[in-house]
Parts: structure tokens; C-alpha cells; sequence
């Protein structure tokens, strides 16, 4: 009876010792998934504290969060040379005389001492943290040398010319076989005039002058019929007229230089009374604009690595867009140059004194592709800046 009554209080207080075995091992575990900012480590009471720096070593944790850990100087004849947690800091190594060491650089706070092997004598790696210092090699009758001992590499020799080597030893080329068949003169070279190399280096830097002659020619000419093919184009397209219907809303754009104001005004419609003039108006009073101020005013507007893509937009072939930016330097220049073959491209010749007239339909495509480009604000600027409905 009473064994059962035992029994079933064990089976009562099982589940509380299962928990607890539980949650000592989730514990540790649930401490190593929890990460802490970078130069922070995680401390046995869970909390992230700062490493010391280089030359410093660990006096004190923090003991609560945003807290700094207390660090102090290594002292003399002691280092760390990286971010720790450490009590304790590194002695500094002693350079081995009697193993031909001598100190490179001296011990520091945050630096292990340097030394390296003294004159005659070379590293040589055991592992990657173990090494001696050996005697520097001399290379034999039938070698010379072709790299000089260092303290960090030992000496470097190679064959005697007309010898080759043969495993770790050099024997001499003495009938020409396969393995030293390079080392052999050949028969023609004891004949030959000392004088014919250099006649020969001579003859192959005047083709090499000639071939670049031919280039630097065959770039002018190209670049100059491109040139004179462009002009052409320009002319063709700027002789060609284009009809003008009194009824359409025209721009009078001038082609004069930029002056400090841009000047806007009425431009009138024919040699009449100011009475007839001013009842015969269309609905949309035409206006007349410079060229450049136009140009400098969508510069001004558009970035500048969008003003290609909108030349484009607005018709301008590659040529044009090459040939302005073979002829300007200046990318605003450039930019300026591609407009202005947009905008007299789109224009004609009005009557005498008129200037150059460009059609609505063209000024109102330079606001749909300003907009289409997601420009709106600088085609709102331009109907605000020319008062344009």
C-alpha cells in the first residue's frame, strides 16, 4: 500500500522535474541563438558588452545593458593586437639570438614584437605559425645566381647558359638533344651581319609610322565628309519651306543671341491699320521667342542625363546628337547644339522681318514628351514662363 502511494507521488512530481531538466539545457542554447551587435560579445549573464580594444585587456564586464566593460592598458612586456575579452594580455616574444634572429620592430602595446633573420641567413616556414632561420644557399660552379638572398627568401640560381638541369644538378648541352635543344646556336646566327638587326627594327618602325599615318588620315577624312554630309542635311532641311495656315496658332521663334531679357511680344499679322490689325487677331496671339533663350530655358529645366533621351524623343537622329558632341566640349554646349537642330528643323521663314516661325503642333510636342518623361514640372514652367494656354 504504501509502495503505491510512493508510487503515485513520484508520477505527481515527475513532470516538474522533466520541465526543469528542460529548461536547463534550453537555456544555454537560447544564450548562444541570441547574437549581439558587431565589437559587442555575449556575456555568461546574457548581456552584450563591448570588447576592449587593440593594447587593452578586460578588467570589468558590464552588468547591465548599455553599459560599457572597464578596460586597462597591458602592461610592459605585454600585448593584444585585436578586439578581446580577455583578463589577461600576451607576452611579447623575445627574438632568439643564438637562432640568428634580430628584432625587426620593437614590442607595443597593441604589437607583437617583430624579428626576422639576420644577414646571411632566410625564413624558412616549418607551419604556418612556426619557423627558422637557415643559411642563405650558394649556388654551385655550373649555376648563377638569378635572385639574391633576403632575410625572407632564400638565394635563387639557375643554369650556366649551354647547361640545363637535370633533376637538382646542371649538365651541359653537349649534343643537342630534345631536352637542351633550345641551349644550341643555330648555324645560320655565326654568319649573319651584326648590323641586320638593327636594319631590321629600323624597317619595322617606319611600317608601324606609315600605318599611323593612314589611321590619323582615314579619322580626318571621315570625321570631315560626316561633317560636310551633316551641313548639307541641315541646309536641305532648313531650305525646304513648310506651309502656314493663318488660322494655326504659330511661335515666331528668333535665331538671335541671348540678351538679358527675353523678349516676348505680338508679332503682327500683316502691313494693316493697328484698327484692323487688332480685330483680324486669332483666338491664340502669336509670339515671338528666342531661339537661345528657349534652348537655355530647357537646359535649365531637364537634368542633364535626360536631355539626350528627350532630343531623341523629339526626333533627332544619332548623326546630329554624335556630330554635336564632336563639335562641343562642353556638355551644355553639346546639348545646346542638338535642341537648335530640333528647333529649326521644326521652323520656316515667315514674311520679311518675321524671323523664323515654328508651328504650335511643335512646341505643344515638346510639352507631351517633357511629360511623357515625367517632367511635368518643367512643362508647366514653360507654359508659365511663355504664357502659353
Amino acid at each position: 500500500m504504501e509502495g503505491g502511494v510512493n508510487r503515485g507521488r513520484w508520477n505527481k512530481k515527475a513532470p516538474v522535474g522533466t520541465t526543469l531538466f528542460l529548461m536547463c539545457m534550453l537555456i544555454p542554447t537560447l544564450a548562444l541563438l541570441q547574437s549581439c551587435p558587431h565589437g559587442d560579445y555575449l556575456s555568461e549573464k546574457g548581456i552584450c558588452c563591448n570588447k576592449c580594444s587593440p593594447g587593452f585587456k578586460l578588467a570589468e564586464e558590464c552588468h547591465a545593458a548599455q553599459q560599457r566593460s572597464n578596460c586597462t592598458l597591458c602592461p610592459d612586456g605585454e600585448y593584444t593586437d585585436e578586439m578581446n575579452y580577455q583578463i589577461n594580455c600576451r607576452r611579447c616574444r623575445r627574438c632568439r639570438t643564438e637562432k640568428h634572429e634580430v628584432v625587426k620592430s620593437n614590442c607595443e602595446k597593441n604589437q607583437n614584437t617583430i624579428c626576422r633573420c639576420v644577414e646571411g641567413y632566410y625564413k624558412f616556414d616549418i607551419d604556418s605559425e612556426t619557423y627558422e632561420c637557415r643559411k642563405c644557399s650558394q649556388c654551385r660552379p655550373d649555376e648563377k645566381k638569378k635572385e639574391t638572398c633576403t632575410p625572407e627568401k632564400n638565394t635563387v640560381c639557375e643554369c650556366q647558359e649551354n647547361y640545363y638541369r637535370v633533376k637538382s644538378k646542371c649538365e651541359p648541352c653537349k649534343n643537342c638533344t630534345t631536352e637542351c635543344k633550345h641551349h644550341c646556336a643555330p648555324p645560320l646566327m655565326t654568319t649573319r651581319d651584326p648590323g641586320e638587326k638593327e636594319n631590321l627594327i629600323i624597317i619595322i618602325a617606319g611600317i608601324a609610322a606609315v600605318a599611323l599615318v593612314l589611321v590619323v588620315l582615314l579619322v580626318v577624312i571621315t570625321y570631315m565628309a560626316t561633317k560636310r554630309s551633316i551641313k548639307k542635311e541641315l541646309l536641305k532641311s532648313s531650305s525646304q519651306p513648310s506651309d502656314s495656315s493663318p488660322d494655326t496658332c504659330e511661335v515666331l521663334i528668333n535665331s538671335e543671341e541671348p540678351s538679358n531679357n527675353i523678349s516676348v511680344k505680338a508679332a503682327p499679322q500683316s502691313p494693316v491699320s493697328e484698327q484692323d490689325q487688332l480685330s483680324n487677331l486669332p483666338d491664340c496671339v502669336p509670339l515671338e521667342i528666342k531661339i537661345p533663350d528657349l534652348i537655355y530655358t530647357v537646359l535649365d529645366l531637364v537634368p542633364v542625363l535626360q536631355v539626350k533621351q528627350l532630343v531623341r524623343f523629339l526626333g533627332v537622329k544619332d548623326t546630329d546628337i554624335e556630330q554635336a558632341e564632336l563639335d562641343h566640349r562642353s556638355c551644355r554646349e553639346a546639348h545646346y547644339q542638338m535642341l537648335r537642330v530640333w528647333a529649326e528643323r521644326g521652323s520656316h521663314t515667315g514674311g520679311e522681318g518675321r524671323g523664323r516661325m515654328l508651328h504650335w503642333p511643335l512646341l505643344q510636342e515638346l510639352m507631351d514628351k517633357l511629360r511623357k518623361m515625367h517632367l511635368g514640372r518643367a512643362a508647366e514652367e514653360l507654359e508659365t514662363k511663355y504664357n502659353i494656354q
